[in-house]
């Protein structure tokens, strides 16, 4: 049996948004704390951007950095992929047989894209006009296939929930509709979701259908994504009506796909996952169901929030806090409210900035109706949430205005 490698008071699995800040928050509050990252990845990816490199408002080799420049100093570096868990005895297991011992974990592994879940899918991506903004090295494709367009039927997907960035594969729609528009291209738009709704939350759904009207996309509710024949761009897609399912095929000229997502394999399989796959948390409090000394926050756990880099911002702080207090037995708890904000890019200019908590409670940064899609909102998309994200992962999280606030029943008009 090998050895622990390395013993650490806290061990956190997984150096994204969520496990680099919470290192940077916990050596900021004591910078005599003994912790360890577990990442094997060598470059760390702005993800939110990726949406606006597939519409051409972005460059891609702005969302890479090297995830060295941003690992906090002091913190032991793991730089290894971990393959397992064995909370009863306080361990991580990496992937290379070796072991990490700890006092507290924290799970902030993200999820995976299971393309291989839908046929014929990954022998397809990137030629035959079928991408996704879900891959760094795909998104400047979803842009050639778009200024290419020439006419014909564009095709954009949604996977059953959860995802991460829930608005994200409606953001690259109405950006491509935009152009099309723009360029005077006749091009017939579809978005086929598994949802009986273009958005989660009734009050921004509404407001959805207005910029769904206003493109004259189609959409179509209750339909699931399972094949893709890229040779003869034709896209196979199971219609669910009640009880029953049936599959039809629709021809494509350009389809933007956004694959299946589920919690990451290793921690499906280990004693930290409930039945769903994700880790079990408390909502509130974000620690382990279970193992008291376990906390997870991030994509990987059962949190009923948006899977976003905004909830991250909200609840790093609270897993810090919380596990702290646990630590030194003194000192304020916290609890997450839900937080998750959504930037849905309507055109090339304009955001309307969803931002909401817990069971869909709307909650602005700003006194403004967020149905309404408005220019300052592309600025801080494209250029302020950039800059907040980078300092974030050093544990600035910046000012939070956040606040429960009512408006009108009634979707105001609007213009994307």
């Amino acid at each position: 049996m090998n050895e622990p490698i390395s013993r650490h008071v806290v061990v956190i699995v997984g150096g994204g948004a969520a496990g680099l800040t919470v290192a940077a928050l916990l050596k900021a509050a004591q910078a005599d704390l003994d912790i360890a990252v577990i990442e094997p990845s060598e470059h760390h990816y702005y993800q939110p951007a990726w949406t606006l490199v597939g519409g051409g408002a972005y460059a891609i080799e702005k969302t890479r950095r090297d995830t060295a420049r941003h690992m906090p100093a002091g913190v032991t570096w793991i730089r290894e992929r971990a393959a397992g868990f064995d909370p009863e005895h306080n361990r991580v297991e990496l992937a290379s047989g070796a072991r990490v011992e700890y006092r507290y974990l924290v799970v902030a592994a993200g999820l995976q894209l299971d393309w291989g879940r839908i046929e014929g899918l990954e022998a397809t991506l990137g030629k035959n006009g079928v991408t996704s903004n879900y891959r760094y090295d795909l998104a400047p494709y979803t842009w050639e296939c778009i200024r290419n367009l020439r006419g014909g039927q564009a095709l954009f997907t949604q996977p059953v929930m959860p995802i991460k960035c829930a608005g994200a594969p409606q953001k690259i729609l109405y950006l491509a509709a935009d152009h099309c528009r723009r360029e005077r291209v006749d091009t017939r738009m579809h978005f086929f979701t598994p949802g009986p709704a273009m958005f989660g939350i009734p009050f921004y759904a509404r407001a959805l259908d207005e910029v769904v009207a206003h493109y004259g996309i189609q959409p179509h509710f209750s339909n699931n994504l399972v094949a893709v024949d890229g040779a003869a761009r034709r896209a196979t897609f199971e219609v669910t009506s009640g009880d029953s399912k049936q599959r039809i095929e629709q021809p494509f000229d350009l389809l933007h796909v956004v694959p299946p997502q589920s919690a990451p394999d290793f921690i499906k399989a280990s004693p930290l996952a409930d039945a769903s796959g994700w880790v079990s948390v408390d909502k509130y409090s974000l620690r382990h169901t279970r193992f008291e000394n376990v906390f997870g926050l991030g994509d990987c756990t059962t949190t009923p929030n948006s899977k976003t880099a905004a909830a991250v911002r909200s609840q790093a702080p609270v897993a810090v806090a919380n596990l702290l207090q646990l630590l030194h037995g003194k000192g304020e708890t916290k609890s997450y409210d839900g937080y998750a904000s959504c930037p849905l890019t309507t055109s090339k200019g304009k955001i309307m900035l969803a931002e909401f908590l817990y069971d869909g409670v709307v909650a602005p940064s700003f006194p403004l109706d967020p149905r309404i899609p408005r220019r300052m909102y592309w600025w801080l998309k494209k250029y302020y949430l950039p800059f907040l994200y980078w300092r974030m992962l050093g544990g600035a999280l910046g000012l939070d205005w956040h606040a429960r606030r009512e408006f009108p029943e009634v979707v105001p008009a609007l213009k994307p």
